[in-house]
């Protein structure tokens, strides 16, 4: 039986890592200064095979976040600048005709990489991001009514601006629900802040890992042990959502599996075979709030979501 109280949630992030996954988190953490939350939250999707939305204003290391953990996993790497003239061909590819064969021949477009960066998504139209749709759910793109498979690892790191700056478009539902995680980087502490104004360089990147341990470790996080109490805790704070007194419309059952995906590597990080309560509440607000509406029709807050961490009793 769990004996577990929400005050602790916050340790987690701090508990020793995996050993094969110290050298990435050490290394990744010189590159984002004084986020270490934030980068132990993006690893966990990667190895629960999920898709990240970094949601913040320019500036802030979004892209410095995606480079460095491309780089540091060996992961193939392309960033897409999304605009409003941005077209599903520009991302998936196109069939171009060979004189010599008298054939069309398909040449790939940067969605076939093992991680992708959709920089600035919400500036372009509906119809080029919903040629995200396919990749991030199927992990295939069609095209001409043919089939292509993705990489393996492929996962996609999207950065949104502000609804409220000049010429952004909201993603649908749809869209959000593919994302397993949204993070906000925020502003850097200032001791941090001031490094970077005094010039001091970040530690050139260095493979980590091989692709075969990033898909070994997706495994492994897949197979972690999660016990029938903790999956009925699950379950519990995923029906809360579905209180219209708080909530437009609650977390879908595809909702409730990326909480436990991402609950599973989280407690792989900490070098666990098994997931806690805790491991849920360290990644349930970052799950649920960009999949929620408040009932006054605003969008949740993390607030809003972690109120149910202390409503739902643990198990």
């Amino acid at each position: 039986m769990f004996t577990s109280h929400h005050s602790k949630s916050a340790a987690v992030a701090t508990a020793p890592a995996h050993p094969v996954l110290q050298q990435a988190l050490t290394q990744l953490g010189q590159q984002l200064l004084g986020k270490p939350q934030q980068i132990r939250l993006a690893l966990a999707c990667l190895l629960a095979r999920g898709h990240l939305l970094l949601e913040d204003v320019p500036g802030v290391g979004k892209t410095t976040l995606a480079h460095a953990l491309a780089q540091t996993l060996g992961l193939g790497y392309q960033r897409v600048q999304f605009t409003s003239d941005l077209l599903p061909a520009d991302l998936i590819g196109i069939s171009i005709y060979v004189r010599e064969t008298g054939q069309f021949e398909f040449h790939r477009g940067p969605l076939f990489s093992q991680l992708v960066l959709a920089d600035e998504i919400n500036r372009a139209s509906p119809k080029a991001q919903s040629a995200l749709l396919e990749a991030m759910a199927e992990r295939q793109v069609t095209h001409d009514g043919t089939t292509y498979a993705l990489p393996d690892p492929f996962f996609v790191i999207a950065t949104q601006n502000p609804l409220t700056q000049i010429g952004t478009h909201p993603l649908p539902e749809s869209q959000l629900d593919r994302f397993t995680l949204r993070l906000s980087l925020g502003y850097p502490d200032a001791r941090f802040e001031k490094a970077l104004y005094q010039g001091q360089r970040m530690a050139e990147v260095q493979q980590a890992l091989s692709i075969e341990q990033v898909r070994a470790l997706q495994a492994d996080a897949s197979a972690v042990h999660a016990a029938d109490p903790l999956i009925d805790y699950v379950m519990a704070l995923v029906h809360a959502t579905r209180d219209p007194q708080r909530f437009q419309y609650g977390l879908s059952p595809r909702a409730g599996l990326a909480l436990l995906a991402v609950a599973r590597s989280w407690a792989l990080l900490a070098g666990r075979d098994m997931v806690l309560p805790e491991d849920v509440q360290a990644v349930f607000p970052h799950v649920a709030a960009h999949r929620l509406q408040a009932a006054s029709g605003a969008g949740a807050s993390l607030q809003q979501v972690s109120q149910l961490l202390l409503d739902i009793p643990l198990p």
